[in-house]
């Protein structure tokens, strides 16, 4: 509860039992059980932790929100329910949400706009449909490769 409270130290004036409200609401927002509040860092998981960190982004209400690798250290399950919160707190609470992720599957099931950065500048940007339709060797392997998890190989899978 301290650390999603430390925007509001630093940015609110108002007394502590409201911080104490608010933190306890963010991290319910953020499907952390109500006990984790009171709970150090060394003794939360690595999804819960990424909770906690989400919480703290949300705890001034920001219509804006980066997030680095969300997913990153997640197992297969717990980054498919960050997906899905990320996804359900964007349209809830009308956020824009700028990700950079490796995480294929994030792109796919929460973003609707993508930039490919490589060789120093936007390849290119758009839709899952515009990665897959653009001509370049590189954007074609990561989106369509061997690990790819595309339209296209979604289609070739076996049933």
């Amino acid at each position: 509860m301290e650390n999603i409270q430390v925007p509001m130290r630093e940015y609110l004036d108002i007394p502590q039992d409201l911080m104490d409200e608010l933190a306890r609401l963010k991290i319910e927002l953020v499907g952390l059980a109500p006990e984790a509040a009171n709970k150090f860092p060394s003794e939360l998981s690595g999804g819960m932790i990424k909770r906690a960190a989400l919480a703290r982004a949300l705890a001034l209400d920001p219509d804006l929100v980066f997030l680095d690798e969300p997913t990153s250290g997640l197992d297969p399950i717990g980054a498919a329910e960050f997906d899905d919160l990320i996804a359900k707190l964007r349209d809830t609470l009308g956020l824009t949400v700028y990700m950079v992720t490796h995480d294929l599957d994030s792109l796919f099931s929460v973003c609707d706009r993508i930039a490919v950065l490589g060789q120093k500048r936007v390849l290119v940007e758009g839709t899952i449909e515009d990665m897959l339709a653009f001509d370049d060797e590189w954007v074609q392997a990561y989106f369509q490769g061997k690990r790819a998890r595309s339209i296209v190989s979604q289609d070739k899978r076996p049933s």
